[in-house]
């Protein structure tokens, strides 16, 4: 029998009596290193009770509703975000009408923010109730995107239909779950906490249930990170821990948005949808426990990046430091299959692809054979759908990553021009074309 108070030579078997002396003494220190923290603490909650409502003082911002294009889409991420596909029995212009203004409604109360309406108790009251009575703006944004079916399925729209939209398509990877796929729309709803997007999806649910009925709806969150002590800015980590959105284009660069994401005179569309932009949802899976179980190398080849720092393969320090593939052109430094060296070869010809990503990581609960049931939302904004989201996918198949996703929902649409002013409403430029292309 092994002797339980001698270690092995292999490190697996501790000594018990070094193990708990080492935790006793670590707890000594942590006694000692922060007396001043706990004190500082214990002043700033000790007049707490166990149930308050944790404050913030970002409740109160609001982004703006009124511009050229929709919030929500080169707005800074926040914290929260969900997707809503819809669809709708709205079929007659007036009645396709009547939903976009009321859409528009809404979306301009929520993200303004303000006190509820009081009605007559008898009646039902105005608002869910869940933020109180007056809504806090918490830096909210409700984007409205129209899918293929609300062209198609619609004889009077069809002819004003964005060039480029269509129903998503299998990818070789995919496992598409028909339930959570396409959609009339979708409005992707941000926030700082959770509880004022559900808030948003609920007074919508509640002020359009004539025309409006749930598809399918994924939430999902990003991770706070603490201010860099360097000031460099960071990209949030997805579920597999490393980190997603380091190539991103320059979202305040507007010549690069215009470039990337905007459509615009130079490009093949109706007039009515200049401002706008294609969107592009992904629900992916991420088998985490078989990701978890694998080599650390491994991970990092898969992805052509270091998973601690971002930095990719071919060298810096920095997930900022651009990949020289032309220096590895046999992939010794980053595979030639790796996940960023498909996504963006980083030649003058791929740079056409690019695309602006928006993603939030989900956590569903647990699959029925006992796994985790975790993933990415994957949003990403275009100004030609084929052009990028799905060149790039395209390259991407086959690709090594795949061994641990698996994507099983989401679809295609166009996102709308943004709202001028207070006597615009979403979507009148499409109903003007429609209304004379009909004529």
């Amino acid at each position: 029998m092994m002797d339980r108070e001698k270690p092995v030579e292999n490190g697996f078997v501790t000594n018990r009596r070094r193990l708990l002396a080492g935790l006793a003494g670590g707890a000594a220190a942590a006694a000692t290193f922060h007396p001043a923290h706990a004190a500082s603490q214990s002043r700033d909650t000790q007049d707490n009770q166990v149930a308050e409502a944790p404050q913030s003082d970002t409740a109160r911002e609001a982004q703006p509703f009124h511009g050229r294009h929709q919030s929500g889409i080169v707005t800074p991420r926040p914290a929260a975000g969900m997707v809503v596909s819809f669809d709708t029995v709205a079929q007659s212009p007036e009645d396709v009408e009547r939903l976009l203004r009321g859409l528009t409604e809404r979306f301009r109360f929520l993200m303004a923010g303000g006190p509820v309406p009081e009605l007559d108790p008898r009646l039902p009251p105005a608002d869910s109730g869940i933020l109180g009575p007056v809504v806090p703006p918490d830096n909210l944004t409700m984007t409205l995107s129209l899918g293929s079916s609300f062209f198609d399925d619609r004889p009077w729209l069809t002819p004003a239909k964005p060039r480029r939209l269509q129903r998503m398509t299998q990818f070789k990877n995919d496992a598409l779950v028909a339930d959570l796929c396409h959609g009339d729309l979708t409005v992707q709803i941000c926030a700082n906490t959770p509880d004022a997007t559900i808030h948003a999806l609920r007074d919508l649910i509640k002020t359009l249930p004539d025309l409006l009925l749930v598809r399918w709806k994924q939430e999902g969150t990003v991770p706070i990170l603490p201010p860099s002590p360097k000031g460099v800015h960071e990209s949030a980590r997805n579920f597999l821990g490393f980190r997603d959105g380091s190539a991103n284009p320059n979202s305040q660069d507007g010549d690069v948005m215009n470039r990337v994401v905007w459509v615009g005179e130079d490009d093949d569309e109706p007039e009515w949808a200049h401002d706008g932009t294609y969107q592009a949802v992904r629900i992916i899976r991420n088998f985490v426990e078989r990701w978890d179980r694998t080599p650390l190398g491994e991970q990092e080849a898969i992805f052509g990046r270091h998973k601690a720092s971002g930095a990719p393969l071919s060298g810096g320090t920095s997930e900022h430091d651009v990949p020289d593939y032309a220096k590895d052109p046999k992939g010794e430094l980053t595979p030639l299959d790796a996940h960023i060296r498909l996504a963006n070869p980083r030649t003058p010809q791929t740079q056409k692809s690019l695309m602006l990503r928006r993603p939030f990581n989900y956590s569903n609960g647990v699959t029925k054979n006992g796994q985790l049931d975790q993933g990415l939302l994957f949003i990403a904004y275009q100004a030609d759908l084929e052009r990028s989201f799905i060149t790039v996918q395209s390259r991407l198949d086959g690709e090594p990553l795949e061994e641990y996703i698996k994507p099983i929902g989401g679809g295609y649409f166009f996102t709308l021009p943004g709202v001028r002013d207070e006597a615009d409403f979403l979507g009148r430029s499409l109903l003007q074309a429609a209304t004379q292309l009909k004529s």
